[in-house]
C-alpha cells in the first residue's frame, strides 16, 4: 500500500510507479490524472458527491446507488473514480449519462491528494468496499469532508494481515465519518481494528438491492427446464453433456442454453446439433433444446427455469452474476471460477441457496439431487428467497445517510 509509505521516499519510487502503470497498460494521460493532473470540472456552487470503485465489480456494485442519488439531490454534483483502467471503461459506459465527471482516484501521497482535492472538493466521498488510503483519508480529514466506506468487506487473510497492524490502523480508520458493512462479521472486524463504534454499522449488500424484471411474454415450458445462462467457449459441451445424462433419467427435462455472446451461436450450435431457436418464436412445448439467440430476454427467462447453471464458471472468466436468478428462488449451479462475484456466492452458498461445483460429474450430481428430491428443491428455492430478503435495503441505508443533515459538512 503506497499510503504506507512516508512522501519522502514515494518521491523516490515515483518513477518506477509511473513505469509500472505504463507497464500495465496505464497511458500517460491515465498516469497525469492519478497525479492529480487533469482539467478542473466545473462543480462549483453545489454540493459535490463522490463514489470511488476501484475496479468493474465495484463499479457495478454502485451503480443503482449512483443513478438514485443523482434522482434523489438532482441539484448535486457528483464524481466518479476508479482505480483501474478496466473500471474507467465500465464506468463511462454504464454512468456517464448520470454524473457529472469521470476520472481516476489519486495517488495516495499528499501532492497527488491535494491536487485532487483542489479541483474536486467534495462535501461527501463514498468509497465501495475495502478501499483505506491513509493520505486520501487524512485529506479528507484536514477538509472536513465527510468519508465514508460503504459496501465493506474485508476478507479472512486480509483481516488476519490488519490486526498485526491495528497500531496503524486504529487511527487510520478514526478519519471516516462512517463505516458500513455488508455483514456483521465485516462490521466485527472493521471494530477489532479500531474503527468507531458509533459509526460503524451494518448496511447489508448493494449487489442484492435489485428487483426482478417484469415478465412481459408467455412462454410454453413444456416440462422442467435446466437453463444454462451465459455460457462460454469450452462450456457448451459440459453443460450438454451434463442435460443428455439428466434427461435418461428425467423425461420431462427441457434445455434452455443462452451463450454469453451471440457471435459464439454457430459454435453452439455445432455442439447441439438438435434445437429450436427463440428468435424463431419455437416452443419448448414441441422442443427438448432451445438457443437463446435473442437480446434482453435473458434475465426475464430464469422465472420459468426450474434450475440455472451460471457460466463463465467453467473457464478462467470468473462467473456471472447469480443473483438475476436467485431473485425468482431459483437454485443455482456454478463452477469455480467465480471469482468476479466471490462475494456473492459467499452468502449464497451460506444460505445454500447456491452450489459451486468443480467438475461436469459434480454438475450432474447436484441438479439430480435438485430434480429428484422435492424436499431440497423447495428448500433450496426457499433459501433464495429468503436471502433476498435479509440482504436488501442497503441502497436506502446510504441514501438516508447522505440525507442526514449531521452527516453534511459537520
Amino acid at each position: 500500500m503506497i499510503g504506507l509509505i512516508s512522501d519522502a521516499v514515494y518521491k523516490l519510487i515515483y518513477p518506477i510507479l509511473v513505469y509500472a502503470h505504463k507497464k500495465a497498460g496505464y497511458s500517460d494521460d491515465d498516469v497525469n490524472r492519478k497525479a492529480g493532473y487533469f482539467a478542473s470540472p466545473d462543480l462549483s456552487g453545489n454540493r459535490v458527491i463522490m463514489f470511488h470503485g476501484v475496479s468493474v465489480g465495484e463499479i457495478n456494485a454502485i451503480e443503482k446507488l449512483v443513478k438514485k442519488t443523482r434522482e434523489t439531490f438532482p441539484e448535486a454534483k457528483i464524481v466518479i473514480t476508479t482505480g483501474t483502467n478496466t473500471g474507467q471503461e465500465i464506468a463511462r459506459k454504464k454512468l456517464s449519462d448520470s454524473v457529472d465527471f469521470i476520472t481516476y482516484f489519486p495517488f495516495d501521497t499528499p501532492e497527488c491528494v491535494n491536487r485532487f482535492l483542489n479541483k474536486i472538493n467534495p462535501d461527501d466521498v463514498l468509497m465501495a468496499e475495502t478501499e483505506i488510503w491513509p493520505f486520501f483519508a487524512a485529506g479528507c480529514k484536514k477538509r472536513n469532508i465527510n468519508l465514508y466506506i460503504i459496501n465493506g468487506r474485508i476478507s479472512d487473510r486480509t483481516f488476519n494481515s490488519y490486526k498485526k497492524l491495528k497500531f496503524f490502523f486504529k487511527p487510520l480508520l478514526k478519519n471516516y465519518s462512517g463505516i458500513f458493512t455488508q455483514s456483521t462479521e465485516d462490521m466485527h472486524k472493521f471494530l477489532a481494528l479500531g474503527a468507531n463504534t458509533d459509526t460503524t454499522k451494518r448496511m447489508n449488500n448493494l449487489k442484492f438491492d435489485i428487483t426482478p424484471p417484469e415478465i412481459d411474454f408467455d412462454f410454453e415450458k413444456g416440462g422442467r427446464v435446466f437453463l444454462a445462462a451465459s455460457t462460454h467457449s469450452g462450456e457448451d459441451e459440459i453443460v450438454y453433456n451434463a442435460y443428455k445424462k439428466l434427461k435418461s433419467k428425467y423425461k420431462d427435462l427441457k434445455f434452455i442454453i443462452a451463450p454469453r455472446h451471440l457471435t459464439r451461436l454457430e459454435e453452439v450450435k455445432s455442439v447441439l446439433k438438435e434445437y429450436c431457436l427463440r428468435s424463431t418464436g419455437a416452443s419448448l412445448a414441441d422442443n427438448d433444446i432451445m438457443i437463446l439467440d435473442t437480446m434482453g430476454e435473458l434475465g426475464k427467462m430464469f422465472a420459468f427455469s426450474d434450475i440455472a447453471f451460471i457460466g463463465g464458471s467453467f473457464n478462467k472468466t470468473g462467473g456471472h452474476n447469480p443473483l438475476e436468478a436467485v431473485i425468482f428462488g431459483k437454485p443455482v449451479i456454478s463452477g469455480a471460477s467465480i471469482h468476479n462475484f466471490k462475494d456473492i456466492y459467499a452468502i449464497i452458498q451460506n444460505a445454500q441457496a447456491g452450489f459451486v461445483v468443480k467438475t461436469e460429474v459434480e454438475l450432474i450430481n447436484i441438479a439430480d439431487k435438485l430434480l429428484g428430491d422435492k424436499d431440497f428443491y423447495e428448500k433450496t428455492s426457499k433459501a433464495g428467497v429468503e436471502v433476498f430478503k435479509a440482504q436488501q435495503g442497503a441502497l436506502d441505508f446510504v441514501i438516508n445517510v447522505l440525507k442526514d443533515k449531521k452527516f453534511y459538512k459537520p
